[in-house]
């Protein structure tokens, strides 16, 4: 992260708000080992992950909330927290891995629940960086703005995993690489609204960047998407390389957090928070130890209750963060996708 033309947007900008949207009830360790065969205890043991949430009945595996829904609910209690309207928003971003269809986007229909018309809507399509790239093309939009056009930019993020998971199949002849997907991912959504108007943000941020850092790799993810014609293929619709992330995520993150610092000339121990990359409960608390190297920050994390739900990961964290940002607070968030690895931070500080 050397190169400025690579590091994405210098926002400080003001968040204003924060929302999330979580379906249904959280389903605990006990509920899903009964549902797959498998016990509770190996669930917390290597995963760490104590509850998640789903969009389909655990039971039947019928549908009872859409990416929309979550999203559409998300974005509605960002704009409420921000004290702003359908009529205040300039544009929306919106970063999703999983779309409910190709066309229209999960943005544009989001729009049309929220009663927003007339902007520029955008649907980024990435993992869990998602959110970063999403809040760095804000921020850019927002400098970029003429002054008397609409204050702020709604900034959307979610994804609905378990739509890619088969619930009718004997669990018991399914490879540990593809089991863990069941017990590893659940499904969300988070928003922000971004705004310039003097004296609505509830903290600023400072910096959002991201960029891609797997040349000549393999990747270390892959969602597959299925058509009528190949909907019966063998291949697994989510795949990961489980021993390329476990090596290689702690090294990105920490190569993350020392550019954002180095860039934003934040000395490490004036961190007050760090959001680190939420995998699974076991993989964030060991990236969160590499990480910490003696230093006295606090940890803001979710996926141990929220399950890995992609890109609402960085929202959800940031509505634990702003409570707890002291008056000269400053905090670091880290997102690393392995799909074809990317690397994604963003910093927030306290406004004066």
């Amino acid at each position: 992260m050397t190169n400025p033309a690579a590091r994405g947007a210098v926002a400080d900008v003001g968040l204003a708000g924060v929302g999330s949207a979580l379906p249904g009830d959280p389903v605990d360790n006990t509920a899903l080992g009964k549902r797959l065969g498998i016990a509770p205890e190996w669930i917390e043991a290597f995963i760490g992950t104590r509850t998640r949430y789903f969009c389909l009945d655990l039971g039947d595996g019928t549908p009872r909330w859409s990416l929309e829904d979550l999203c559409a609910d998300a974005a509605d209690r960002a704009l409420a927290d921000a004290g702003a309207n359908a009529d205040d928003v300039a544009f929306i971003v919106l970063a999703t891995a999983t779309p409910d269809a190709l066309m229209p986007t999960t943005a544009a229909l989001v729009a049309d629940r929220l009663g927003i018309d007339g902007v520029p809507v955008y649907q980024l399509q990435s993992g869990c960086s998602g959110a970063v790239q999403a809040m760095a093309l804000a921020s850019s939009l927002l400098a970029a703005a003429d002054r008397g056009s609409r204050p702020v930019g709604l900034v959307v993020g979610g994804d609905v995993c378990s739509k890619h998971l088969d619930l009718r199949q004997d669990f018991r002849e399914l490879p540990p690489a593809e089991l863990v997907n069941y017990v590893l991912f659940g499904d969300g959504a988070g928003a922000v609204v971004l705004s310039r108007a003097p004296g609505a943000a509830r903290a600023l941020l400072k910096r959002a960047e991201h960029r891609i850092s797997g040349l000549g790799r393999a990747p270390g993810q892959r969602l597959e998407w299925f058509g009528r014609a190949d909907r019966h293929s063998d291949r697994p619709a989510v795949s990961e390389d489980y021993k390329a992330v476990e090596t290689q995520v702690p090294l990105m993150a920490q190569e993350t957090l020392n550019a954002l610092c180095d860039t934003l000339g934040w000395p490490a121990h004036t961190l007050g928070q760090v959001l680190p990359p939420q995998l699974s409960g076991r993989m964030t608390e060991r990236i969160t130890r590499g990480l910490r190297q003696g230093l006295e920050w606090e940890e803001v994390s979710c996926v141990a209750e929220t399950g890995n739900n992609g890109n609402a990961l960085a929202f959800l964290q940031l509505e634990r963060l702003l409570p707890r940002l002291s008056a000269r607070g400053r905090a670091v968030g880290i997102a690393i996708e392995s799909s074809k690895w990317i690397k994604a931070g963003f910093a927030v500080e306290a406004t004066p």
